[in-house]
Formats: C-alpha cells, sequence, structure tokens
C-alpha cells in the first residue's frame, strides 16, 4: 500500500508539472500574439496618419484618423483578407479588437513652461494657472509645478537629475506633486517631446482654448469650438476664428496653430479573460510617422 500511494503521488505530481507547463507556454503564446497584433494596429494607425499628411492642411475631428474603431471580432478583419479565409472561418479565434487615434496636441503641452535655459517662461505660466484654476486644484499649483520642472528640465550644470525629468504627465508625482493635482489638471495637460509644439485649435476644448489666449473666456472659447464644428478652422488670422478672439490677441498667437504632428494611438485586444492596452505616442515628420513612446498594460476583463 506504501508503495502504491508513493507511485500514485509522483505520478499526479508529473501530470500536475505538465499541465502547469502547457498553462505556461499556452499563456506566454497568447501574450505574444496579442503583442504583434497591437503592433499591426499600431502600423495600421501610423497608415492612416501618413495618408492624411498627404492631403495637407489643417487637422480636424471630421478627418478619418479621428474616427475611433469600435470593438470587433478579429475575424470579421482577417475575412477581409482572401489569403486567410481559412483563419477567418475558425470560430475559435475569440479576440476582439478596439482602438483610437487622438490629437496629442489638443492639451497644452508642459513642456511649453520651461525655456532652453531652465527658466520658467511667464506666459506659459499663466496658461498652467488658469487651467489649474479650472481643475479645481490649490491655488499655488501653477507654481509649484513650475518649481519642479525647473529644477528637472534644467540646462546641464543647472542641478537637473535627468533619471526623474518626466515623460508623461503622471510622472510628476516624482517631483513632488500629490496625485490629486495631476488628477485634476489631466484632462487637459500632456507632455510633448517638443517644446515648441502648442495647441491645435481645431481639437481642443473650450477649456485648454480659454487658458491658452490671454484674455480669451470660456463663453468665446465654447461658442468657438461649435462653429470648427461646421466649419474648419484653417486660418486663425481670418473670420471666422479672429472674431472669436479678443481684440489684444497677437498675430500669430504663441502656441495656437491649426494642424498637429503628435498624436497618441490607443489599442485594446481582449481575447479570453484577458486584456491587453497599449498607449503610443507617435510624431508625423512629413511623411513618415515616428514612434515617440509606447506603455503596455495588461488587464483582467472587467478591471
Amino acid at each position: 500500500m506504501l508503495i502504491m500511494t508513493l507511485v500514485t503521488t509522483l505520478a499526479a505530481g508529473m501530470v500536475w508539472q505538465q499541465w502547469r507547463a502547457i498553462q505556461v507556454e499556452a499563456a506566454e503564446r497568447a501574450r505574444t500574439q496579442a503583442a504583434w497584433i497591437l503592433v499591426g494596429a499600431l502600423d495600421w494607425a501610423r497608415l492612416i496618419l501618413r495618408e492624411d499628411a498627404r492631403t495637407g492642411g489643417a487637422d480636424h475631428l471630421g478627418e478619418p484618423w479621428a474616427v475611433p474603431l469600435a470593438e470587433a471580432r478579429l475575424s470579421s478583419f482577417l475575412a477581409a483578407d482572401r489569403d486567410n479565409n481559412s483563419v477567418a472561418e475558425n470560430d475559435s479565434l475569440d479576440a476582439f479588437l478596439s482602438g483610437s487615434i487622438t490629437d496629442a496636441q489638443s492639451r497644452w503641452n508642459l513642456r511649453r513652461l520651461i525655456d532652453a535655459e531652465g527658466k520658467v517662461v511667464p506666459a506659459e505660466l499663466k496658461v498652467l494657472q488658469r487651467l489649474c484654476d479650472q481643475g479645481g486644484a490649490t491655488g499655488d499649483c501653477g507654481e509649484r509645478i513650475a518649481a519642479a520642472l525647473a529644477k528637472a528640465w534644467g540646462p546641464p550644470g543647472s542641478g537637473r537629475v535627468s533619471a526623474i525629468a518626466p515623460q508623461r504627465l503622471s510622472q510628476l508625482v516624482w517631483l513632488g506633486i500629490d496625485s490629486e493635482t495631476v488628477k485634476r489638471i489631466e484632462p487637459w495637460v500632456d507632455v510633448l517631446p517638443d517644446p515648441q509644439a502648442g495647441i491645435n485649435i481645431n481639437t481642443a476644448p473650450a477649456e485648454v482654448i480659454a487658458a491658452a489666449i490671454d484674455g480669451m473666456t470660456l463663453g468665446n472659447a465654447q461658442r468657438l469650438v461649435q462653429e470648427r464644428g461646421r466649419t474648419v478652422l484653417r486660418d486663425l488670422n481670418t473670420q471666422p476664428a479672429r472674431g472669436y478672439f479678443p481684440v489684444t490677441a497677437p498675430t500669430p498667437i504663441p502656441g495656437v496653430g491649426v494642424s498637429s504632428r503628435f498624436f497618441i494611438v490607443q489599442g485594446r485586444l481582449r481575447l479570453e479573460e484577458r486584456v491587453l492596452e497599449e498607449r503610443s505616442l507617435v510624431e508625423r515628420v512629413q511623411l513618415d510617422v515616428v514612434v515617440r513612446s509606447r506603455e503596455r498594460v495588461n488587464l483582467r476583463e472587467g478591471t
């Protein structure tokens, strides 16, 4: 009996180890496949942005890149390819893909706050403070962020610690900015690689427009947003755009334009109970679309 018990125990252990190895291999295979699918989705988004660049002109929310991709079964995409009919007919491919392209320049660029010498730009500090006020952040929100970023983005020899220089808005917590403040300004602020990148008035919300243009009221900004829904703003120096700006607004308005170079590509793949999300920041340089950063998150369905 002891021998039989020992043999049974060893056999059960071997079966469990084999089952465990199969599960690990299957999970790794699914993860790799999901990652490649999201890479394909990113390439698809880059192709759309490249084709949009061929037409030139202003970038606005009526263009094809601004239409989000609703969740759809992956096999429905493969069915359009005659070379993949065998895969498309496989009902066991239970994967769903969704995604979107958003204009990163619809938000105010935090990099504009600090100049090349590591000093705070007073005009841009006023923009940040107005955004803080709209978000309900504390009164010294703008000054605290500016002081922290002046150290992080200052020139060499100024005491900058490059290891903690933020690349994303959420990383402001590295510099001692509380997460509640970051959360309040998140809808209207982002961090882009180029300090010269301003907002696109065709895609920015009214709050960002009102904050970016000195003397502009939120009411006029909201009316401007309604107007651009009817007529794309292709030149800020003519009507109808100029009619909504304060009479004191300079020509051109610093940090405000009608086109964009930076975009955020978001992809989401749902495979059984696993969910894989990826967020990529891309820059369009003429007809080339370059990936500047990628962030991937593994989730469970329902989270």
